[in-house]
């Protein structure tokens, strides 16, 4: 079958057929020998795409571990803010995704020409951003976070220092609440974490008194009020493991439960359901848009490709480093 390179670039992942009787998994298997290429999935994905990656875990810690690899390829399962922090501390080597059109709502929440407006309004800020943003905030900012340092990247700093935070309100909320901030932060969510219902939380509660419940930051406070433990999804992973209670309520994205039940197959873990849902579960519309026909095609054929001007990748690095020198105190 002859593929029309551009016609990808354009779609975002080659809709064509397979044969049935293709076995992916063997068939994405052999192509990462062949290309030397490392699969990178994001907890946040269905369950086969993480049991085929040769990493597991959040953004940062992906591309951070790609880094150290010597592969010419990454594939990184994900969304495309997170293929391009590959780009960013990989930029030797070719970054795919199996679908361009996995966005991230959060991301594109804060606009670039937006952002250097509401930055030129306050000269004597220092800009944090969360590791969820594009490489073209990230160049506009002087330190990233992620949820996990997030705190102790702010508490890095004096007291008085005047401080922009974005783009996720609900984590940057969170962070003055605990730190006494006062830091400018920008309106901007995360569709999956706004969508928690506290109703139904509080419902599944009173049916499972026994359950704790685990929150990620970027949930509404009401939420965060519910939980017995507020963390980043590898520090939700983590506490459900060393924590001695057998049953859970998950308020962030559903995917990571297949990581807490391959750790801990004894116990329970309940999905948090949304607002406008009857379903039990919150997924992320972006995420799920990865399935394991696109990253075979997309290995194959080797598209679609992150691409990004040096400059960007000069600018965009150091807000980065600047977090792990802080992070590494």
């Amino acid at each position: 079958m002859k593929i029309n390179i551009e016609d990808i670039k354009e779609k975002g992942f080659f809709d064509i057929s397979i044969d049935k009787s293709v076995d992916l998994i063997k068939e994405i298997n052999n192509l990462k020998k062949e290309k030397n290429a490392v699969i990178l999935g994001h907890y946040y994905q269905t369950e086969e795409i993480q049991d085929i990656s040769d990493f597991i875990g959040d953004s940062l810690q992906l591309s951070q571990e790609a880094a150290k690899t010597n592969a010419d390829i990454i594939v990184f399962a994900g969304v495309h803010f997170m293929a391009e922090t590959a780009k960013i501390l990989s930029p030797s080597k070719k970054v795919l995704v199996p679908d361009i059109k996995a966005g991230c709502s959060l991301a594109d929440s804060v606009p670039a020409v937006k952002f250097k407006k509401f930055i030129d309004k306050h000269p004597d800020h220092v800009v944090i951003s969360y590791i969820n943003t594009t490489a073209e905030i990230k160049a506009m900012t002087d330190i990233i976070c992620t949820s996990s340092n997030a705190v102790q990247i702010v508490n890095s700093l004096p007291k008085d220092q005047k401080i922009i935070f974005a783009p996720d309100r609900n984590l940057g909320n969170y962070i003055n609440s605990i730190t006494g901030r006062n830091m400018v932060v920008w309106d901007g969510a995360c569709h999956v974490h706004e969508k928690f219902s506290v109703e139904k939380i509080i419902d599944l509660k009173n049916a499972h008194p026994d359950a704790k419940i685990l929150a990620h930051p970027e949930c509404k406070k009401p939420v965060l009020l519910l939980a017995d433990f507020i963390g980043s999804t590898a520090a939700i992973l983590k506490f459900s493991s060393q924590d001695d209670t057998k049953k859970y309520i998950i308020a962030t994205e559903s995917g990571i439960i297949h990581q807490m039940q391959k750790k801990n197959p004894q116990k329970i873990f309940i999905p948090a359901p949304p607002n406008d849902s009857t379903c039990a579960c919150n997924d992320c519309n972006f995420m799920k848009l990865n399935t394991l026909k696109k990253l075979y095609i997309c290995m194959k054929y080797e598209v679609p490709e992150i691409i990004l001007d040096k400059e960007l990748i000069e600018k965009a690095v150091i807000p980065i480093k600047r977090m792990l020198e802080l992070s590494g105190k």
